[in-house]
């Protein structure tokens, strides 16, 4: 929950009844905001020392991109919200003494990279530079919001040969409700934030609530998908997974485990484990 949560709750609610455009901003601004930036955790730091470290610019704002290896069989790491891409680290450590060429970055409000805040569209914009600058991808592994946006990106024209998703949203509609629920407010404010989300970050792309999630075409995203999920995921429900196993068939695999919950998962070797042989495996989905 936020940790300004009964606040927020009172001045939206109380906004929303008076000036329902103006709620809707103010709403826009808490939605998009991380709950504060992930630190280096001292296990992480030999690894991120390892990396080769780049740039870019993404409305006026620095990324800090991360690479190792020799740049053949690029594969794509993707963190979550209010985390950062150093959480990735036993798979990229795994990855690269299979011989991969792991490629990162923390999203603006992320990390060490500039800004207060980030949405889909930028996680967009970075992932489809990536692919420009590092070409085709063998796979790409992705945590909650970062599972949403790689099938976004994927679907977009951004190539990658697999998909991992560790537990995922995928559905943007499901952020916004989960933010409106977290917070309390009232139905009125969630439409006044889906109102302004749809004209602030895609005044020229209609049908968003549609098209944002992974059952959205999924025949357009032929390509094998293993997907992890915990049932004790707090922030992020097993349902998720399963709507994206469900749209993609018998191209998808879906793990469920148990005790981890949503952030542990990231650690838990058997996860890393299987994430990697699928990866490595020519015919990784029986």
């Amino acid at each position: 929950m936020h940790p300004m949560a009964p606040l927020l709750r009172t001045a939206l609610n109380t906004t929303s009844r008076i000036a329902p455009r103006l709620a809707g901003r103010a709403a826009f601004a808490v939605f998009v905001q991380p709950l504060g930036r992930s630190r280096v955790r001292p296990d992480e730091r030999p690894l991120l020392d390892r990396a080769r470290l780049g740039a870019l610019h993404v409305s006026g704002r620095k990324v800090v991109t991360y690479a190792w290896g020799d740049g053949a069989r690029p594969v794509l790491v993707v963190h979550g919200w209010s985390s950062r891409s150093s959480r990735f680290s036993a798979f990229i450590g795994a990855l690269c003494d299979k011989g991969y060429s792991p490629v990162t970055f923390d999203a603006p409000g992320h990390g060490d990279s500039e800004g207060r805040a980030s949405n889909i569209r930028d996680y967009r914009e970075i992932i489809g530079r990536l692919h420009a600058e590092h070409g085709d991808f063998d796979a790409v592994i992705a945590h909650s919001f970062g599972v949403l946006a790689s099938f976004v990106a994927l679907h977009d024209g951004v190539v990658a040969h697999r998909l991992v998703g560790i537990g995922g949203v995928t559905e943007f509609d499901h952020l916004v409700d989960a933010f409106c629920a977290r917070l309390g407010v009232h139905e009125r404010l969630k439409r006044d934030l889906r109102g302004y989300v749809e004209h602030s970050l895609f005044p020229d792309e209609p049908g968003i609530w549609e098209r944002l999630t992974v059952a959205y075409e999924p025949q357009r995203l032929a390509v094998p998908v293993l997907l992890f999920h915990d049932e004790d995921d707090d922030m992020s429900p097993v349902a998720q997974s399963r709507l994206a196993a469900t749209a993609h068939g018998e191209r998808a695999r879906l793990v469920v485990t148990r005790g981890l919950g949503h952030r542990r998962i990231l650690g838990d070797p058997e996860v890393v484990a299987q994430t990697v042989d699928f990866v490595v495996t020519a015919d990784a989905l029986p």
